[in-house]
């Protein structure tokens, strides 16, 4: 590997450091007070200068959707593969995943409107799988891909999982468990008669 080289290798893991900082400084300001926290007191707990933080994110904003965005696929919400013969087992393992990621930190996203911030990169997902889903004729009569969608949204929100955890009374699983129930009023019905 040639000097340069290393050097830039270098840098970059001081970066991802930095960035790794200011990211646990937002998490901590958010949970303690609110997405209200200046950017000057984020940098101060990360012990770094405001231009930056604002060099890492841009804006207050960017950074808060950067630290939401830890909800979805940094907490292992990851899709089965598109060869999944199973669009319902897939539903399962998107809701329980939600439900897991959801139950990290409740109390920092509900400072942070998770919802909007995770939900809006979700949405593209929500379709595909209400596609595959439609495609196995796993949609009850009526169902329109948009409207499975639609409830996969709903049923993989914070808002939904925070009601049904009831401040940890109900472990993540149980949620997963009510949630599939409630995704039963949209699938078709199964072979054995249940949904």
């Amino acid at each position: 590997m040639s000097p340069r080289g290393y050097r830039l290798g270098r840098r970059q893991g001081e970066i991802d450091r930095t960035r790794t900082a200011i990211l646990s400084a937002a998490r901590e300001l958010v949970a303690e007070h609110g997405p209200a926290s200046s950017m000057g007191k984020v940098a101060k707990r990360a012990g770094v200068s405001r231009i930056t933080v604002y060099n890492q994110f841009g804006s207050k904003e960017r950074l808060l959707d950067a630290l939401a965005a830890g909800i979805g696929p940094a907490f292992g919400v990851t899709p089965m593969p598109e060869s999944s013969s199973d669009s319902r087992d897939e539903l399962r393992l998107r809701i329980g995943q939600a439900c897991t990621a959801w139950s990290a930190d409740p109390s920092l996203y509900r400072r942070l409107d998770a919802d909007r911030r995770w939900k809006s990169e979700e949405s593209d997902r929500d379709r595909a799988l209400a596609e595959r889903l439609a495609m196995q004729d796993q949609l009850r009569p009526g169902c329109s891909v948009k409207e499975a969608a639609d409830v996969i949204g709903i049923l993989t929100s914070f808002a939904v999982f925070d009601r049904l955890h009831l401040g940890g009374r109900r472990s993540p699983a149980a949620v997963a468990e009510i949630l599939m129930r409630m995704a039963g009023e949209f699938l078709a019905a199964s072979p054995s008669g249940h949904h």
